[in-house]
């Protein structure tokens, strides 16, 4: 008897083509993107990245996925580690007050009062 159902697409379908492809970066050489750590040579070289991403088609996808990743060096999507880190570091904490607020709404009674002083001892 055959098996009905889904059945996975033949592998001679076009697929469509991952974002990076359309980067500006593609043809840049890889050591702009990822500089040495010299400090003064570390600068310059994480301004010409930024340069090369400021005209990026596709900067957010970029940022996106390294944000995603928590890609630990280099420059994506236009923001360099240290910046990448600051914006995981406020959405954690967002996320931590989110479930703070949501554990605090918990203990509310359901009829609003407050509850009573002694309840919690």
């Amino acid at each position: 008897m055959a098996r009905r159902g889904r059945r996975p697409a033949p592998d001679t379908l076009l697929r469509p083509a991952h974002w990076s492809v359309l980067a500006a970066c593609v043809g840049a050489p890889p050591h702009i993107f990822h500089p040495p750590q010299d400090a003064g040579l570390h600068q310059l070289m994480v301004k010409e990245a930024k340069r090369w991403c400021a005209r990026c088609p596709v900067q957010e996808q970029c940022l996106t996925e390294a944000l995603d990743r928590a890609e630990p060096h280099g420059v994506f999507g236009g923001l360099d580690a240290s910046e990448r880190r600051a914006i995981l570091r406020r959405r954690r904490e967002r996320e931590r007050n989110a479930r703070r607020r949501a554990e605090r709404a918990e203990e509310v009674p359901a009829d609003g009062s407050a509850p009573h002083p002694t309840a919690a001892a």
